[in-house]
């Protein structure tokens, strides 16, 4: 991963995050909670990209907010978020709630939480595609009474988050994914392990990609996408393909994926958006309910591909029953699927 502006990696930068809130989740909880703000910081400081943009055009941040509220179709996605001064980072009013609409005596920092939880509510609000993926967690919840994330630590959180800028030019799109991996591999290895039980290294994917050698206008599929970084390496390895044809103008690929998790389906999403790539993720059990179909038939797809690396799936009630026609592992009562392309 890349450095920016404080010097630090990213790697040791996330890491930071989520010692910041060691002891109040279990560890493999973390990134349910600091993946959706990485997400958000960067949606804010692409939105102080587009801001300084269309500000050297009509003059001042003032009125390119109230130029940008009035047609949202100037940026890619509108944020509800305006700071008392306009000239702050769109960020500074998740971090301190000095929102133009907020009473200057309004005691945030005390209701963290539930605050931070409106707020990107009302981001998805504003951007439908953004609904259930940005606004899936709650970080006001309680359990039993209690905080599950205090606004002590949650504070924590958002500060380290804040030390980082997201923006088109300061990081690579690939943040969510690699992110994610990261901390899926750290924890992994802390509890004796292997990541490669819970997502495709970077470097199997890349080989698979190039394995597939998809062309231009093609329609790729991952059944079990996780965090969709093989799709986004199909495309990826498509577009160093057209750049050494020469090529600049060609049709991008269209990624379709299912995934189980409810929070890794939202960070596939999350992924894609930050990639601006075409595609569909839907999420479910593949095996049980596949979502993609076409006239009462499994859809067919250009190419499939599955990184189902170290995965298996249990026979039913613990019997060695047949799960497809492939049968079962009789020695512990499972089926393993290897990689299909």
């Amino acid at each position: 991963m890349t450095n920016n502006n404080n010097g630090k990696s990213l790697e040791s930068w996330i890491w930071d995050a989520a010692c910041s809130i060691r002891g109040a989740k279990d560890a493999p909880k973390y990134k349910d909670y600091i993946l959706p703000l990485i997400f958000t910081k960067r949606l804010c400081d692409v939105f102080d990209d587009e801001l300084n943009r269309i500000a050297k055009e009509v003059g001042s941040r003032a009125r390119a907010f109230k130029l940008v509220k009035q047609d949202k179709k100037l940026v890619r996605f509108y944020l509800p978020l305006e700071p008392k001064n306009p000239d702050d980072e769109v960020w500074s009013v998740i971090r301190t709630g000095k929102d133009s609409a907020r009473p200057s005596n309004d005691k945030y920092l005390e209701k963290l939480g539930q605050e931070l939880t409106t707020y990107l509510r009302a981001i998805a609000s504003a951007n439908p595609l953004l609904k259930g993926i940005i606004d899936r967690i709650d970080f006001n919840a309680t359990t039993h009474g209690q905080r599950d994330l205090d606004d002590d630590r949650l504070s924590n959180l958002i500060e380290k988050i804040s030390l980082k800028r997201l923006g088109l030019a300061d990081v690579e799109p690939d943040i969510i994914g690699r992110s994610y991996e990261y901390l899926i591999r750290k924890f992994a290895e802390g509890s004796g392990q292997s990541a490669g039980e819970f997502y495709t290294p970077a470097e199997v994917g890349l080989v698979m990609a190039r394995i597939m050698d998809p062309e231009p206008g093609m329609e790729i599929y991952d059944p079990c996408c996780g965090s969709a970084g093989l799709l986004i390496k199909c495309q990826l390895t498509l577009e160093r393909k057209m750049n050494l044809r020469s090529k600049t103008k060609y049709a991008p690929l269209t990624l379709f994926g299912q995934e189980y998790v409810p929070e890794t389906w939202a960070m596939a999403n999350m992924n894609m958006i930050i990639h601006d790539m075409e595609g569909e993720i839907e999420i479910g059990d593949t095996f049980r309910n596949p979502k993609f179909r076409q006239d009462n038939r499994l859809r067919t797809f250009d190419r499939c591909a599955g990184g189902w690396v170290g995965f298996c799936v249990k026979a039913g009630g613990g019997k060695n029953e047949r799960v497809w026609d492939w049968g079962t592992n009789t020695r512990r009562g499972v089926a393993e699927w290897v990689t299909l392309l």
